[in-house]
């Protein structure tokens, strides 16, 4: 078996110049697969609640939901970084929620390491998760739980005042104690410059070529879930064409009486 992924690792790479791959997962059976394919790290995502659940946004995703999922999950891993989102409302009321939830995605879920959303002001929430023993990952620029302060899932950083904010961010979150940071949906030059100012490494989602590594949600870049493609996703494959085909060859065949046949039964 490969090497395990650490968190110690994942920051190495970025120094080794070595690209991070990462993808999210969301049960036993993708994470298994993904985990023998050699992905770095496992973000088990409140993006459940779009691809999974059927939600319009993440908003409505539990600590509870997240948690079976993060556990499934970590059953199915054996060398990729397994890391626990924090979920809307679950760390912004208090340092002492914060760090409650994020202890729990550790203790009862088998995670590694955390991911929450936002910059300057999780500083001290940050800090305090960290200075617990538990690692990590920031998220900055477009941060899906506030989309309805964005009015929609657009683009952030475009402007100077959001560019020098969102860069305000990323250096706070390094500044926390985080140990890598998703940067989302932001020109591909802004993505560079927080990717060259700061020494931990930066996942790109919608952010471009210069990120230290790359994250897409599984069930988009699988063509799985084709409710809403961002521009960014890559398709590497026409699953939900190729199980609509299966499906109803096992319909066809069932009607007419193909299946099952004599060495699909028992005597």
């Amino acid at each position: 078996m490969a090497e395990k992924v650490t968190v110690p690792g994942i920051v190495k790479m970025k120094h080794q110049g070595k690209k991070i791959t990462c993808l999210t997962a969301y049960d036993y059976s993708l994470a298994r697969i993904l985990d023998d394919a050699g992905v770095d790290v496992l973000l088990v995502g409140d993006s459940v609640g779009s691809v999974v659940q059927g939600q319009p946004n993440t908003l409505a995703v539990t600590m509870d939901e997240m948690i079976y999922h993060t556990r499934i999950v970590a059953r199915g891993r054996k060398r990729a970084l397994v890391v626990g989102d924090m979920p809307f409302l679950s760390f912004q009321v208090g340092r002492e929620q914060a760090l409650r939830n994020a202890g729990r995605f550790l203790q009862e879920a088998g995670a590694e390491a955390i991911k929450l959303e936002g910059g300057v002001a999780m500083g001290d929430t940050i800090s305090a998760i960290v200075n617990a023993g538990i690692p990590v990952m920031g998220h900055v620029g477009l941060t899906p739980q506030s989309v309805h302060r964005f009015g929609g899932y657009k683009i952030q950083g475009r402007e100077k005042g959001q560019h020098d904010i969102i860069l305000r961010d990323a250096l706070a979150v390094q500044e926390a104690g985080a140990f890598a940071i998703v940067v989302e949906g932001v020109p591909t030059a802004l993505a560079k410059e927080i990717t060259e100012r700061v020494t931990i490494p930066t996942i790109g989602i919608g952010a471009g070529i210069h990120c230290d590594g790359q994250v897409l949600v599984l069930h988009d870049m699988l063509g799985l879930f084709d409710d809403f493609t961002p521009k960014f996703v890559k398709r590497y494959a026409d699953i939900k064409g190729s199980m609509a085909a299966a499906v109803k060859n096992f319909i066809d065949e069932v009607r007419e009486r193909k299946f099952p046949g004599e060495e699909h039964s028992f005597k």
